[in-house]
């Protein structure tokens, strides 16, 4: 359970590195739903690492959920057209999922 809740929260780191950006670009009433969701998104985000850490080494967790939140913020980018989706993005986010997913295979 505390891998599911690990992934989860690495999900949502993913969800409020977008909200903070969808915040930083709105102006007036458009911020608040987005900054609203980054608060949700990083008090559940860093509250499920914690809870995973009570079982999973510190530093195991903590690679798992900086390496999800990252892979699927870039995804997130190159779907929204933010970023280029490039073969060697690609391949260089690919081979960090391949890392996250060595990481639980070892612990």
């Amino acid at each position: 359970m505390s891998w599911f809740i690990l992934i989860l929260s690495g999900a949502l780191e993913a969800v409020w590195a977008a909200a903070l950006h969808r915040a930083s670009q709105a102006r007036g009433r458009r911020r608040l739903l987005p900054a609203a969701v980054f608060l949700v998104s990083v008090l559940a985000s860093t509250g499920g690492l914690a809870v995973a850490m009570q079982s999973i080494p510190t530093g195991t967790a903590y690679a798992v959920w900086v390496g999800v939140g990252v892979v699927l913020t870039a995804v997130y980018a190159m779907i929204t057209k933010a970023e280029p989706a490039t073969a060697g993005r690609i391949l260089l986010l690919a081979g960090i999922a391949a890392c996250v997913a060595g990481l639980k295979l070892v612990a």
